[in-house]
């Protein structure tokens, strides 16, 4: 029962979206990148996690080590999730409470917690540097040293506090925090 120009039911009609449920781990997510990935308990591989999944279900970031129950499906590169179903963060940990990362980008403190101002930084990069004035040697800055003390990016000329000790090829940044109030109420 089709007339011109109007679509019948079958025409409308598109091959339905096949939905897995499956229970798991975030293994990471990162809010500046947009995504991180989540591990099944039942031994597939990882699966993708979108901002915008978590968005549309209510909820704008999530930890690492969080339980979650999610819809997933099939996609080009792999699966994805498609709903959040629930979640449980008594698991989660705080990106600062991470073990230490066995990657290039971690160093040994070997200064105490100072001003630095951000050179500059890129977070499709993934670096950047921090100066602490005229004459003195740049501190690299990774992505990983930000994620692990729950910041997701650096803006030039932004002034943070940061411990840093010799990496491979000069100064590396071992710790940052944002320079205001909430480095003093985290100290008591």
């Amino acid at each position: 029962m089709s007339s011109k120009g109007i679509a019948s039911f079958e025409d409308l009609a598109v091959d339905p979206v096949e939905l897995i449920e499956i229970t798991g781990v975030v293994k990471w997510f990162d809010v500046a990148k947009g995504f991180g990935f989540i591990i099944p308990d039942n031994g597939m591989q990882d699966v993708l996690l979108h901002v915008t999944c978590l968005r549309r279900d209510g909820f704008q970031t999530i930890l690492e080590g969080t339980r979650i129950v999610a819809l997933i499906q099939k996609r080009d590169r792999g699966y994805q999730a498609f709903r959040i179903l629930s979640m449980d963060q008594s698991t989660a940990v705080h990106p600062s409470q991470l073990p230490p990362i066995r990657t290039h980008v971690q160093v040994t403190p070997t200064s105490g917690l100072e001003r630095a101002l951000v050179k500059w930084f890129n977070r499709t990069k993934g670096f950047g540097f921090l100066t602490r004035g005229e004459g003195t040697e740049d501190i690299f800055i990774h992505m990983e040293t930000l994620r692990r003390f729950g910041l997701t990016e650096l803006r030039p000329g932004q002034v943070v506090l940061v411990r840093y000790g010799d990496g491979d090829k000069g100064l590396m940044a071992a710790e940052v925090h944002p320079d205001g109030p909430s480095i003093v109420s985290r100290a008591h």
